[in-house]
């Protein structure tokens, strides 16, 4: 079974507990439909938060990027060009689309192609992505079929081509999939499960998961994953960037919160009011996560999951660490 399938199933048997009438597929797409909304109006009866529909879109995806850079077809190309008005270059292009959707990018080729994350091949490409080509001379913005939106040369325009060679690389920036949204079973336990300090089984520090969740109503799985990816359940670990403790909590962060990182009950005690309050900010467990990682400001900054390796690495690993306990906190 997937992590995905994993996740749905744990929603769905929280869902089952709590009586909802929300559909499973509202809390794994973006959207304000009669679904989402009735499931955010049992989210919050349920939480005592204020989780509205509108609250929980996801940022920029693939799909925007490539609807938005069709707006340029047509443009002259020029040579140096960042406005529509005049005539874009082919960097100029990618920065303004992006930028558009909120997503800041350098301006020439050499640096917009350091950004995001690298992808193998063109078969693993989607639409959205960055294809690089003659090294770091030209760029354009992937459409799927084998097809790029690009400012190719002085006296053409912004066009769609077939991809003609091999690109030098790939980048991706944005998600190309709805984030998951906010969910029961991200931020409400079942008095059942609360009082089970059993329930995340052998998990080290299983009963301060458990108890932190129970106070925050947050889930002591997700707790339990963010330990496991931040620090490997070592109370005593210290980051290269100062991170401390269990949960790798900066010594600011942890001023703020007014707790010891390197006590552990204090740390998760920290961590569980400050993934609860990201959680309730940005509406998506991606971004949540993501925030914890990079900063709230990164994700505002970028709208999304920023393009930073190391925070896009560190979502997925806490998410499937997340399905793992899901999956066996109800075994």
């Amino acid at each position: 079974m997937s992590g995905l399938d994993t996740v749905t199933e744990r929603i769905q048997q929280i869902q089952s507990m709590l009586g909802t009438a929300a559909q499973t597929s509202a809390t794994l797409t973006s959207g304000t439909s009669a679904t989402s909304a009735s499931f955010a109006a049992a989210l919050n009866t349920a939480t005592g938060t204020n989780t509205s529909a509108d609250s929980v879109q996801s940022g920029p995806t693939g799909a925007d990027v490539v609807a938005d850079a069709k707006k340029y077809l047509g443009i002259p190309y020029v040579f140096g060009g960042t406005d529509p008005k005049t005539g874009l270059d082919c960097s100029g292009l990618v920065q303004r689309v992006y930028k558009d959707l909120g997503v800041q990018l350098p301006r020439l080729v050499r640096n917009q192609m350091k950004e995001g994350t690298a992808v193998n091949s063109i078969a693993d490409a989607k639409p959205g992505d960055l294809l690089i080509f003659q090294g770091h001379e030209h760029i354009g913005i992937y459409l799927g079929n084998n097809k790029v939106l690009h400012a190719p040369e002085p006296g053409e325009k912004v066009k769609i081509s077939t991809v003609w060679e091999k690109p030098t690389s790939i980048r991706r920036i944005v998600q190309n999939t709805a984030i998951p949204q906010v969910t029961a079973s991200m931020l409400v336990r079942p008095a059942a499960l609360q009082s089970a300090s059993g329930s995340l089984g052998s998990t080290p520090y299983a009963s301060l998961f458990t108890a932190a969740g129970a106070k925050y109503g947050i889930s002591p799985a997700l707790l339990a994953a963010v330990a496991k990816t931040e620090s490997g359940y070592n109370p005593r670990a210290v980051s290269p960037a100062g991170a401390r403790g269990l949960m790798q909590i900066m010594p600011g962060t942890a001023r703020g919160l007014g707790v010891d990182p390197l006590n552990p009950a204090e740390a998760v005690d920290g961590a569980a009011r400050l993934l609860k309050r990201n959680l309730n900010d940005f509406g998506s467990l991606s971004l949540a996560l993501a925030a914890y990682n990079a900063g709230g400001g990164a994700v505002r900054k970028y709208g999304g999951i920023p393009p930073y390796t190391e925070t896009q690495n560190y979502v997925k690993k806490v998410q499937a660490e997340y399905a793992r306990l899901s999956a066996k906190d109800v075994s």
